[in-house]
């Protein structure tokens, strides 16, 4: 079982902005930037091109939704998307305000937010929807 599925049991806390009945969308606790979430299926799929296509498109419109509510909470230029899917075996769309490039760099140094900062963050997001 993976991190994720552990979170969306909840056997292990998160910071959650959005959540459906397939899909849940939560911080990343050690961010890039401050707002990046990632967004993930409830159902524990490794590599996100197995997706079947309901749960593909079900998953970008999800990753869409909570995209616009980032932008709203952390102004930015736009909010990136990446998937990479090797560091958790658990299919993740990375959603990242961005002003730069740079802040979509997964090689330089992440965040330590405080659980506090990571609280407030959270509740920006959910504010916006």
């Amino acid at each position: 079982m993976s991190i994720f599925s552990k979170i969306v049991s909840r056997e292990i806390s998160a910071h959650i902005v959005a959540e459906t009945t397939d899909f849940l969308a939560f911080l990343d606790v050690n961010p890039l930037v401050m707002g990046h979430v990632l967004v993930i299926p409830k159902k524990e799929i490794d590599y996100i091109f197995d997706m079947d296509d309901e749960t593909y498109t079900g998953l970008t419109i999800f990753a869409k939704v909570v995209a616009n509510g980032v932008k709203k909470a952390f102004p930015c230029k736009k909010v990136g998307v990446a998937v990479i899917g090797l560091e958790v075996p658990h299919a993740h769309i990375h959603l990242i305000p961005m002003n730069n490039v740079s802040d979509m760099n997964f090689s330089k140094e992440k965040l330590k937010p405080s659980p506090e900062e990571l609280a407030e963050a959270a509740a920006k997001i959910r504010a916006q929807f």
